[in-house]
């Protein structure tokens, strides 16, 4: 954890006076499985805490930004910001996906790379940073690294991969693409749901996300990807 602590002094400014907080932030619920008899703490709760306050600032930031969009424009670019997607590159640009504890099983599965594992990472540390410190230092947090992006216009447009693929497949007629879940983990407020598209009752692609409609679209970019090398 050295290494990562010398990481956010020099890229943030910021030192951790609770030293646990942090280690518990960057522990993924397989590590702390496979060491159980340590009592080790996963960041499962440091995960609702960020992602509530997440909410909270993200919301209050698109609200003085943007005083003319109805309620129903800014709900959607504040899903945009805060999806699993998005979150899972925040935290790759914070090189947090080198700092994560993941079990053995997890770690040889690629959950390193997962957007899964590493949202919920991005979430856990901001849930950790508001108890160690407070809600402004958060807020100073989310404003250096997140609304850059958001500024520059990254959210504005997101791939629907449902659409793009129905479009790709049926240019030859009708075809039958049905999404199944195939899985379904973790607690009430943090599920995982992993999806699996059938085109023509074939399984041509996978993907999870932390709700249906997520894991889906993953599900259709994995399978998009893969059709659209079969047409070149």
């Amino acid at each position: 954890m050295e290494h990562l602590k010398d990481a956010l002094l020099e890229q943030f400014g910021l030192v951790f006076e609770d030293s646990s907080l942090l280690e518990t932030a960057f522990t993924h619920t397989s590590y702390a499985n496979e060491h159980r008899l340590l009592k080790i703490s996963h960041n499962e709760r440091l995960e609702f805490l960020g992602d509530a306050v997440l909410q909270l600032i993200i919301s209050e930031y698109l609200y003085k930004k943007y005083p003319k969009k109805p309620e129903g424009d800014l709900s959607k670019l504040r899903s945009m910001i805060v999806r699993e997607e998005s979150l899972a590159g925040f935290a790759r640009d914070c090189q947090f996906d080198q700092f994560i504890k993941l079990g053995r099983g997890e770690e040889k599965s690629g959950g390193r790379n997962r957007d899964t594992i590493l949202g919920d990472l991005f979430e856990a540390f901001l849930g950790a940073l508001l108890l160690d410190k407070d809600v402004e230092t958060v807020k100073d947090f989310i404003y250096q690294v997140m609304i850059p992006k958001v500024e520059a216009g990254d959210f504005e447009q997101v791939t629907d991969y449902k659409t793009k693929l129905q479009e790709l497949l049926q240019v030859n007629g009708d075809v039958e693409i049905v999404y199944q879940v195939t899985d379904e983990t973790g607690p009430a407020h943090a599920k995982n749901f992993a999806v699996a598209v059938l085109i023509n009752g074939q399984k041509a692609g996978q993907g999870q996300g932390r709700s249906k409609k997520l894991a889906e679209q993953e599900a259709a970019k994995d399978a998009f990807e893969k059709e659209s090398h079969k047409c070149f």
